[in-house]
């Protein structure tokens, strides 16, 4: 993770908030957290909590992506005979 780069979003999403405080609504969690809830916090916190949110987007992405491309991936298991036939079929054929 880009700590620098966190940070900097940090600061970027402060100055795009205007007043001192901000509205933020929660999402539902796994551990019980209720989706819908609002919270009065100062602007600090909420850009903060944007940022995070956007990083945890952004991990959630990427894995789906990897799940996909792993699940595109496929493998064969060659057995000792089939290797020996490719070699056979591979070598060219000596004139008599």
């Amino acid at each position: 993770m880009d700590v620098m780069g966190f940070y900097r979003k940090i600061r970027q999403l402060e100055k795009e908030i205007e007043g001192d405080h901000a509205v933020v609504v929660s999402n539902e969690t796994p551990d019980g957290g209720i989706s819908g809830r609002t919270a009065n916090v100062p602007k600090a916190i909420a850009a903060r909590m944007v940022a995070q949110h956007h990083a945890e987007t952004a991990r959630a992405i990427e894995a789906g992506r990897k799940r996909e491309l792993l699940g595109r991936a496929q493998v064969r298991l060659l057995s000792d005979g089939d290797i020996e036939a490719l070699r056979g079929a591979l070598k060219p054929a000596k004139n008599s």
